[in-house]
């Protein structure tokens, strides 16, 4: 037993030495959506898809899909180009009130944000009538945000775009009064039919007064980290460049310069404030480097994936990269997934991600791939998939070697299972039945060579 508490400890140590900040992996978790445009959780073991076509669809956890949609809003909604359903938030109290709160662009072409409720009787099954609370005129198709959520505060935030057509020809992302190019933050549990924070930036003074910050193109997802409480904005550029802003959630008030700058560089300064009483962005990416829309996503705090705590992961529609971007604006790169388009990302209640493709209805669990070949010993077996959902295979780089025998560990040491094998190039463990977290796979072949590999349950 103290050999094998050895033995995984090196484990340990070998992961850290061979990825610091991991090498982003993705793992097929569900296939068969139609333009996924948000994934969210309710706070238990579901994701809600969100579907621009006016559908959200309940998915387990065991990566299945519910039949019947928990909410069809199909005949509410203009479906064409940047419009559609968009955005899903559920209430910090859903477990109690059951509320949850929907963006989308009516049949007129204009942005909507409403309550819904979960049936009483069935909890994967919203109410199909709901309550609008906003409505704002869109003059253009496009720039329509999408995104609401929860803040740390408990206020919801909406993030709107300038309004569409190209370069701001309004001028609404730096119109105070105006509640396009905004983020916007409301009081739902207040006020008929919402009411507004006491210290939202321009409450008593000019300005409207559900404005939260300025200077918005077209905010494609925004979220809050689960632990800091900080905004991170993914806004998408116009001509060159994409950007990434961070903000602390207590900072009000903030201008982030469209449409006076795109990124740091200059766009249309007619009339504004000097760039420097303007908040700049924390990284940004260019087109000329092949990215053309930003798709931001999550601050990991996950548990499965250690190299990846506190990492910022985002995206682009036009290249299939996961970016992960550090608190400083430090960013790497994954290899090119191709054949996708990213538009949305997703994090489950236990702070695991997940990221969309639009074009092939394909969502993603987002996983560390270098954990993958972590092992200590003697002998060359392949533990694939690793992170595991229900089977894991073992197969040996040798052919003329194979595995004699199997044993399971928990991260305790404790033997979960423990068995012999025959003469097979590939074998399976069944691990459907295992709780989420660190196991350890201890392999002895024919030779007698013994091997210990990390496996990783979720």
């Amino acid at each position: 037993m103290k050999l094998l508490r050895f033995l995984i400890v090196l484990v340990f140590f070998s992961c850290e030495s061979q990825s610091q900040t991991g090498t982003v992996g993705l793992q097929t978790f569900a296939t068969g959506f139609a333009s996924p445009v948000a994934i969210e959780n309710c706070g238990d073991s579901r994701l809600f898809v969100v579907e621009q076509d006016g559908l959200i669809k309940i998915l387990n956890s065991n990566g299945t899909t519910n039949a019947t949609p928990f909410l069809n809003i199909s005949s509410l909604t203009n479906q064409s180009g940047e419009q559609g359903l968009l955005g899903l938030a559920f209430h910090p109290d859903y477990a109690s009130n059951g509320f949850f709160y929907i963006n989308y662009t009516n049949l007129s072409g204009n942005t909507v944000i409403a309550r819904y409720s979960v049936n009483s009787s069935n909890p994967d099954i919203a109410n199909p009538a709901g309550t609008i609370l906003l409505t704002i005129a869109q003059p253009f198709s496009n720039h329509n945000g999408g995104t609401l959520k929860f803040g740390p505060d408990g206020y919801l935030y909406i993030g709107m775009g300038d309004g569409g057509s190209g370069g701001d020809p309004g001028n609404r992302a730096q119109n105070i009064n105006e509640l396009l190019g905004k983020m916007l933050r409301i009081d739902v549990n207040s006020g008929t039919p919402y009411g507004i924070p006491p210290t939202n930036p321009y409450v008593g003074v000019t300005g409207a007064d559900e404005i939260w910050a300025i200077g918005l193109r077209n905010p494609w997802k925004f979220s809050f980290d689960r632990l800091t409480g900080d905004l991170w904005i993914a806004d998408v550029g116009q001509n060159l460049y994409e950007e990434v802003n961070r903000a602390a959630s207590t900072e009000s008030g903030l201008n982030y310069g469209w449409r006076c700058y795109e990124g740091n560089a200059a766009y249309n300064t007619t009339g504004c404030a000097p760039q420097n009483t303007m908040k700049a962005p924390l990284l940004t990416t260019e087109h000329s480097g092949g990215f053309c829309s930003i798709t931001g996503g999550y601050v990991y705090r996950g548990s499965q994936f250690p190299n990846f705590q506190g990492k910022y992961f985002f995206s682009d529609y036009c290249k299939a990269q996961i970016g992960m971007s550090d608190a400083s604006g430090n960013v790497t790169f994954s290899a090119t997934f191709s054949g996708n388009n990213f538009v949305t990302f997703g994090e489950d209640v236990n702070g695991e991600l997940y990221v969309a493709s639009i074009g092939n209805g394909t969502i993603y669990k987002i996983t560390d791939s270098s954990l993958s070949t972590a092992a200590f010993g003697k002998t060359s077996f392949r533990i694939y998939p690793n992170p595991v959902k229900s089977e894991v295979y073992i197969q040996h780089s040798n052919a003329m070697n194979y595995a004699t025998s199997i044993v399971l560990l928990d991260a305790n040491g404790k033997k979960i299972v423990s068995k012999k094998t025959v003469n097979q190039p590939l074998l399976s463990l069944n691990t459907e039945n295992l709780q989420a977290g660190f196991y350890f796979l201890k392999l002895t072949d024919n030779l007698g060579l013994t091997s210990v590999h990390k496996l990783i349950k979720f």
